[in-house]
């Protein structure tokens, strides 16, 4: 595909914004659906201007990661794999990213417990076993093949409306006994100390972009979205002044779009989260503030019972399955790819960089057999899904403060003059990957201490 000059005008630029990543923001995840709700029945109203913090800070980290790809054509592993400091094949940053990577397939073997749950509560026929293979063997089979089209556009249809669905209920709220006041808003968005710092740390890492997604989005940019659209700069040594100034004014142009493509979809991902923690602070903080991982589904199911009436119910079990269905599929196509990206760089035979296009196929069909094996073999060990996707999500925050800080060293050092944002972005990168390092010290410490 040719590069494409960028839209110069407001509306060119709104029509052009990557309709993948615009969906993406408005279905929530494992984070939503289970962490944030969590923590609102732990907490009450207290820590709402934390997730909306977290939901904003995210975002300046994002952009930058993805500038960068897009100035060097280079993957986020590669980029990490540079960075200054301890190394033994590869920077110390990817070994620390490895381990969040371990985590994260916990966290999906917490996603298939999850749907085996909320399979068992809509009635269906046969043993808990059943529905984990039959999820397990049916998410092999659709990455493998590739024809999941059709189940895509279905899960993304009801994770839509499940949302919407969510913010209705949020409105609702106000003619029953849970309504939400003014003084609750406010307690909500005055900063205060969390009591149960892990879970609020949780879901600081994994709702709205988590590290997960940091590390993932500027493959999407560099194959499908921006970095395609802009094409390589060239090299060096053999491009004009012309050229390059071309490509950077159509770089310049596409970061513009991407730019304003992230701050709508971190719009629509906030509000989501705000959402389900207002149900949660609302609704669980005063009937099920304790919930167990066997009790969690259920309180969720009844809050929007409070909320929306008896028939919601079944609207909640369905949309909760698409949400958990869908966020089981993509996080293993990107856990795949990202898996085969990792063994590339540490040489291991047959997926090395210099490999065929059809060995790195092949790999990465392979990992998307082996890692939904790996999850659910995780909850048959362990069967406990709230606390699995806890543990993902936790590293996952874990990860978030090496993140900043290389979108920090990528910006100084690596990112070329004709491309480097204004003084105002370099200060709100500085503040955010700053915030992000704070909250991460305490969790660290919090862990350590304990």
């Amino acid at each position: 595909m040719a590069p494409i000059a960028a839209p110069t005008t407001l509306t060119g630029r709104l029509g052009q914004l990557g309709p993948g990543l615009i969906i993406s923001a408005a279905i929530v995840g494992s984070g939503e659906l289970i962490v944030v709700p969590k923590l609102g029945a732990a907490a009450g109203f207290s820590l709402l201007w934390f997730l909306v913090l977290g939901c904003v800070l995210k975002v300046f980290v994002q952009i930058e990661l993805a500038r960068h790809a897009i100035a060097h054509q280079e993957t986020t592993l590669t980029s990490l794999a540079a960075l200054p400091g301890p190394r033994w094949r590869v920077s110390w940053v990817v070994w620390a990213w490895m381990l969040m990577y371990c985590g994260t397939v916990l966290q999906v073997g917490g996603i298939i417990g999850g749907i085996t749950l909320i399979c068992g509560m809509l009635g269906l026929n046969g043993p808990p076993w059943v529905w984990l293979v039959l999820t397990t063997g049916s998410g092999m089979a659709l990455l493998v093949s590739g024809r999941y089209g059709p189940v895509e556009r279905y899960s993304t249809l009801m994770v839509a409306i499940f949302t919407v669905s969510t913010l209705v209920a949020v409105c609702v709220l106000q003619w029953t006994a849970y309504r939400v006041t003014g003084a609750q808003w406010l307690e909500g968005l005055w900063p205060t100390r969390p009591d149960n710092f892990t879970i609020a740390f949780a879901a600081f890492g994994v709702t709205g972009v988590g590290a997960s997604e940091l590390i993932y989005y500027p493959y999407w940019c560099l194959e499908k979205g921006y970095g395609r659209n802009v094409g390589p700069p060239g090299p060096a040594s053999t491009t004009t002044a012309v050229e390059r100034a071309n490509w950077t004014m159509r770089a310049r142009g596409w970061l513009g779009v991407m730019r304003l493509d992230a701050f709508v979809s971190m719009v629509i991902y906030t509000l989501a989260t705000v959402g389900f923690y207002v149900l949660g602070a609302a609704v669980l903080h005063q009937t099920a503030p304790n919930a167990t991982d066997a009790e969690l589904l259920p309180a969720l199911a009844d809050m929007y019972r409070h909320s929306l009436g008896e028939g919601s119910t079944l609207l909640f079990l369905a949309g909760a399955l698409a949400v958990l269905y869908s966020t089981f599929f993509v996080a293993t196509a990107s856990n795949a790819r990202l898996l085969i990206d990792a063994a590339g760089l540490l040489g291991v035979p047959g997926v090395a960089p210099s490999g065929s296009t059809e060995q790195r196929r092949r790999a990465i069909r392979n990992a998307c057999l082996f890692l939904p094996l790996a999850s659910a073999a995780a909850y048959v060990v362990f069967p406990q899904p709230v606390t699995l996707v806890l543990i993902g999500a936790v590293g996952q925050g874990l990860m978030l403060p090496l993140l900043a800080g290389a979108a920090v060293y990528f910006r100084h050092r690596r990112l070329p003059p004709d491309l480097a944002p204004s003084a105002a972005w370099t200060a709100a990168l500085w503040v955010s990957a700053l915030l992000i390092s704070v909250v991460g010290a305490y969790q660290l410490s919090t862990m350590v201490l304990r």
